[in-house]
Formats: structure tokens, C-alpha cells, sequence
């Protein structure tokens, strides 16, 4: 049995990232974990009935990918770039630590959102072999809505380098998808259950499968 580790910036970004892989994981008897880095607060300007709202879904994924944990640091959203670096680091350490994952997922670093970039740069630095060894592989999924929107062309785009074959999960990862009301809307908008039955199969097409999920090497070892 395998132990994951799935890093969201936000809730959602682990369903559209790699929900397929993460119920792959699940039905294969691996333990799966959970990391939320952000939060929907009131003093960020959020009603309390939204508050609320995303507490239910977050709740309702849970219970649906039967995560083992889940770990949430409640940072406002959008403002990961201003907390300090050593603090976001040490409590993503402390969750490594805590779960010893030897799988990790994390959002790719050239994403258009800062809370992804942030959340990378954090969660990378604790999968270092010499201080956490139990961590074997990491790879970073794509986002639906940042990946594909990154406009910084100094950076390297998203690159698939690993695929995950998801054709009889798809329609799981979709229905919980649905489960953020809020978030999903009608094609062509990125987050509708069209565009990602549409990557999963581009992303199938490239790697021989009905339906796949890619991702980028970050880190591998034995």
C-alpha cells in the first residue's frame, strides 16, 4: 500500500489536477491524503453563507474520495505570496512529516494563479531525499483554468511526462467535481464537465488510453 499526498492551493484544484488518479489510488487500496491551502474567510470578504457553503463541499469531497486525512491551513485566498516563506514551509513540512507520503501531487509552478506557484515552491522544498526520504515521487498535475492560462513566457510550460490511465474513474472525478456548485459552470468555461472530459481524452490520446490524466516529473527515485 501506497501513502499520497495530494497539495490544493484551493479546494477543487485536487479534482481537476488528478481527481481520476486520486480515485485510482483509492480503489487500489492506497491511503490518500489531503492538503488544503486556503480558505473562504469572512475577513477576506466572504459571506458567512459561503463560508459555510464551502465548509459542506469540502466535507462532501472528502467523504467521497474516502481521504484518510485532511489538513487545512486556512490561509485567505489569493495571498499565499505574502505569507511568510519559512512559515508556509514549516507547516507543510509538518504534514510530510505527519503522513510520509511516498507520493506526492502538487499544482505545477507555472500556473497563472500566485496560491499555486506559492504552494509549489513550499511543497517542493520539503520532498528533498536528505530530509525526507520516505518521499519517492513527485508530480505536478494540471489545472483546468491556470495551467493553461499561465502568460509568463519566461517560464516552462507544462510539460506531460507521466500519464495516469482514468477512463473508469472519469465520470467519478466528474461527479465530484460537480460536488463545488460554485465552481463548475457551461462550456466553453474551463471548469465544465465538457473541458474535462476533453483533456482527459487529448491527455488518453497522447499516452494510448480512452481517458488519462498527465503530469510533470518533479522528483523519482526507488
Amino acid at each position: 500500500m501506497s501513502k499520497v499526498l495530494v497539495v490544493a492551493p484551493h479546494p477543487d484544484d485536487e479534482t481537476l489536477g488528478c481527481g481520476g488518479t486520486l480515485l485510482r489510488h483509492v480503489a487500489e487500496g492506497d491511503s490518500v491524503h489531503w492538503l488544503i491551502a486556503t480558505a473562504m474567510r469572512t475577513d477576506a470578504g466572504y459571506a458567512v453563507t459561503d463560508v459555510a457553503r464551502r465548509d459542506d463541499e469540502i466535507s462532501a469531497v472528502a467523504d467521497a474520495y474516502r481521504f484518510a486525512t485532511v489538513h487545512q491551513f486556512g490561509y485567505a485566498t489569493a495571498t499565499l505570496d505574502q505569507v511568510p516563506k519559512l512559515e508556509f514551509i514549516e507547516k507543510v513540512s509538518g504534514v510530510l512529516k505527519a503522513v510520509k507520503p511516498d507520493h506526492v501531487y502538487l499544482p505545477f509552478p507555472g500556473d497563472a494563479h500566485s496560491d499555486h506557484r506559492a504552494t509549489f515552491e513550499a511543497t517542493a522544498v520539503c520532498t528533498k531525499a536528505f530530509r525526507y526520504p520516505f518521499v519517492h515521487q513527485v508530480w505536478a498535475y494540471e489545472t483546468l483554468s491556470e495551467t493553461d492560462q499561465a502568460v509568463n513566457p519566461t517560464l516552462v510550460e507544462f510539460r506531460a511526462q507521466q500519464f495516469v490511465e482514468i477512463a473508469d474513474y472519469l465520470d467519478g472525478k466528474i461527479n465530484i467535481m460537480n460536488l463545488y456548485a460554485s465552481e463548475v459552470g457551461p462550456f466553453p468555461f474551463p471548469r465544465s464537465e465538457h473541458s474535462i472530459r476533453a483533456l482527459a481524452a487529448w491527455r488518453g490520446a497522447q499516452a494510448g488510453y480512452t481517458a488519462a490524466e498527465a503530469f510533470m516529473l518533479i522528483r523519482a527515485r526507488q
